[in-house]
């Protein structure tokens, strides 16, 4: 059963304007696509994009507070709760505007003077009042533990931290976004966690270690990985967020052409 793979559009093709990057991704073979932030443009002209170029939008990002001040998401800060309830609104709004099944909740920083067990609180009762809005349309909210080496205030840096949080949220279509490259530098053992968990993994996203770049250029095996996440029958996508080290379609050389558009 082949993977399927989603080209991040916030990522790859660089050489060319975000609202140009849907069609190039179309051009490289793809059929999925993900990004971090789509707010900057229409919904309504984002979805004529992707129509037109015969892909679907598979992932973004819930609105994060203000990202150039330094926020990563609002669900650890009981004071910004409804700030948070909001960002959620318009988020399903571009969710059921684009049709894309996956939301990217991301937590948030621990903000100053807040003890973790309050942040961990309110990142619970948040994903709770997220879930029946998301599960209403037709959406699955996924939460990413990041490196601490990239963001040392980011709430959460570890897989089994992210596991224990989802088992007390306990809503089937909460699960975990499992980035390769935040693991690898987090923790490592990137298949024995991945096999433990795939039932509660909602997407998988893949860059190499260090650089963010390509498979192929550090330290991860990339095809040994991909290999054992085959094997368990994950039925999501794997998402290429990874900064491309030269151009994008050098970038794209290790996944064969027929690969990129892989359907089941």
């Amino acid at each position: 059963m082949a993977l399927r793979y989603s080209a991040n559009l916030t990522f790859l093709f660089v050489e060319v304007p975000f609202e140009k990057r849907i069609g190039a991704a179309a051009a490289a073979g793809f059929k999925h696509v993900e990004c971090m932030f789509p707010y900057g443009w229409s919904a309504q002209f984002l979805r004529g994009e992707l129509d037109g170029a015969g892909l679907r939008m598979e992932l973004f990002n819930m609105y994060p507070g203000d990202f150039a001040a330094g926020d990563r998401g609002l669900l650890v800060d009981p004071r910004r709760r409804d700030e948070f309830h909001n960002a959620l609104g318009r988020t399903l709004e571009y969710a059921h505007a684009l049709d894309c099944p996956r939301v990217h909740a991301m937590v948030g920083n621990l903000p100053e003077g807040l003890a973790r067990d309050a942040a961990r609180a309110s990142l619970v009762e948040n994903l709770r009042y997220a879930s029946p809005l998301a599960a209403q349309a037709g959406v699955t909210l996924t939460i990413e533990a990041l490196n601490a080496g990239d963001f040392p205030y980011f709430f959460l840096c570890h897989s089994a931290e992210a596991f224990a949080i989802l088992k007390e949220v306990g809503q089937a279509n909460v699960k975990f976004q499992f980035d390769c490259y935040h693991l690898q530098i987090s923790e490592g053992n990137l298949t024995q966690t991945f096999r433990a968990h795939v039932a509660e993994i909602g997407h998988v996203q893949i860059a190499d270690v260090p650089g963010r770049h390509q498979p192929g250029t550090g330290e991860i095996n990339t095809p040994f990985v991909l290999r054992a996440i085959e094997e368990t029958g994950y039925e999501g996508f794997v998402g290429l967020e990874y900064i491309p080290h030269g151009h994008t379609d050098e970038a794209l050389a290790w996944l064969p052409r027929e690969a990129r558009g892989a359907a089941r």
